[in-house]
């Protein structure tokens, strides 16, 4: 008969047969936790007899399933993301007074498309489109994680309606005519389906991934910089060329024909137990001071986060940079953000999560400060894309640290709530962001009266981004007053 060291030795990378074999049902801690060691405790109490049955889990951590179901995500991320940010996503080319001065709620690749075209010209509530879809993904994923959680088993289901409800939104808003439509179709509609499908993926990474957990997610959020430097690009030609309605209708086919297939390899690793099903929906963890800190940091940091990329394209036109150059702030921000998730996500898997988000916050800071507020020509500005991306935009590859700190500090704490939270709270500084930048700039204060760039008019902004920066990193005063 087989003994527990036998299974603890095979269980993480290989198929266990278990032929008339006494084991105790595993649980769902022991299920987690599989891939660590495979841990199924031998007893002589409730103990299931199987015979010539094979258990079997799939590698964690690596091997053709854990890459397949990482592709898998990380397309998701991409195509889902990707697109809501050629929706809200800063431009250059457009001609309206209001995007060339860095009108915040029109900077959408299709929002400059829809503000300058028939029959959308001159609506008002053409800003709203982007907005509705960005706060529906950020703030509804509590929501979205907690059905989830109650209801696991339609998990892998969702991943498939979810793609569906998109391309049937894209459809649908290739039809509009007034404004109204548009934010019911490409708001509302997408940004449900978006996050329908999207969810899932979150929650299996943390099945297929255990010691390499950080880097998953940097992985599948690079995703995200990658789609975010292609797609406006590629949206924008598109438009001018074909327009809005052929446009829609084409990236509803090309969505489905590049995601359906692989959908398949997007699935659980873990079987589920009667147990998982009927688990509550624990939400102890936001009474914690370990997450309230943490948290805190986070919506801080993303106050200030999504500001330059909003503004960066019009202060390299001030500079006199054209349409090209002022388009490449942009697209350097995105790439470098890429490489960011990747090294954060390596790196929060070896070091504590306090750690890595000061290394965030200094990089982060002093590239605000000594960098976009120094910037009066081209290349320095340049090399504050280059900064910021890597450093600002890996900011949230620090999540799965902080995830795995709650759960150390507050027992039965599930960290796919844990993540929805955190994302809510980076929903608040995206939607507020742009109003609250808008005030910021009113009048254009410290025009002329400082120097460098704190004297451009973007002074206000360069210096809020660089404070909610440098409070971003709050967590390590809760470290060191023990919070943490």
């Amino acid at each position: 008969m087989a003994t527990s060291s036998s299974l603890n030795s095979t269980m993480d990378h290989h198929s266990v047969p278990l032929t008339d074999m006494t084991i105790q049902e595993p649980s769902d801690h022991q299920l987690e936790q599989g891939a660590e060691g495979g841990q199924l405790a031998m007893s002589d109490g409730n103990q299931l007899q199987l015979h010539q049955r094979e258990f079997s889990l799939p590698r964690a951590d690596g091997g053709k399933d854990a890459w397949l179901f990482l592709a898998g995500c990380c397309t998701v991320e991409a195509l889902v993301w990707g697109f809501q940010f050629s929706l809200c996503a800063p431009t250059v080319a457009s001609s309206d007074p209001r995007v060339r001065l860095g009108f915040p709620f029109a900077f959408g690749v299709f929002q400059a498309y829809y503000t300058t075209h028939e029959p959308f010209a001159g609506s008002a509530n053409v800003a709203v489109i982007g907005t509705t879809a960005m706060g529906i993904m950020y703030l509804g994923l509590p929501i979205t994680f907690a059905i989830l959680q109650r209801w696991p088993n339609i998990r892998r289901l969702c991943t498939v309606v979810g793609l569906l409800v998109m391309c049937i939104a894209l459809a649908l808003s290739s039809f509009s005519n007034t404004t109204t439509h548009l934010i019911l179709t490409q708001g509302v509609l997408y940004a449900i389906g978006g996050s329908v499908a999207y969810s899932p993926t979150i929650l299996f990474v943390d099945e297929w991934f255990v010691r390499k957990k950080g880097f998953a997610y940097g992985v599948v959020w690079a995703g995200t910089g990658v789609s975010g430097v292609v797609l406006p690009l590629v949206m924008e030609l598109a438009l001018e060329k074909f327009g809005f309605r052929t446009v829609l209708r084409a990236w509803a086919v090309v969505l489905f024909v590049l995601t359906a297939p692989l959908l398949y390899f997007v699935k659980p690793r873990l079987p589920l137990s009667p147990s998982i099903l009927r688990r509550r929906l624990d939400l102890k963890f936001l009474k914690s001071a370990t997450f309230n800190v943490l948290q805190t940091g986070n919506i801080i940091q993303g106050l200030g986060f999504f500001i330059p990329s909003i503004y960066l394209p019009t202060y390299a036109r001030m500079l006199g940079g054209s349409s090209l150059t002022s388009t490449l702030t942009v697209v350097l921000f995105n790439i470098a953000s890429v490489f960011g998730c990747l090294i954060m996500g390596a790196i929060v898997d070896r070091f504590h999560v306090t750690t890595c988000i000061l290394l965030s916050t200094i990089g982060s800071t002093i590239g605000v400060f000594a960098l976009w507020g120094l910037s009066t020509s081209l290349p320095l500005l340049y090399i504050f894309c280059i900064v910021y991306g890597l450093f600002a935009g890996s900011f949230s590859s620090t999540w799965p640290g902080i995830m795995r700190e709650v759960q150390k500090r507050v027992a039965h704490t599930d960290p796919g709530m844990v993540f929805a939270w955190l994302a809510a709270g980076r929903g608040i500084g995206n939607v507020v962001s742009g109003p609250l930048s808008e005030a910021l700039l009113h009048g254009r204060p410290w025009m002329g009266k400082a120097a460098l760039g704190y004297g451009s008019g973007y002074g206000t902004v360069i210096v809020f981004t660089g404070i909610t920066a440098m409070l971003g990193g709050v967590s390590i005063f809760g470290r060191r007053v023990g919070w943490i």
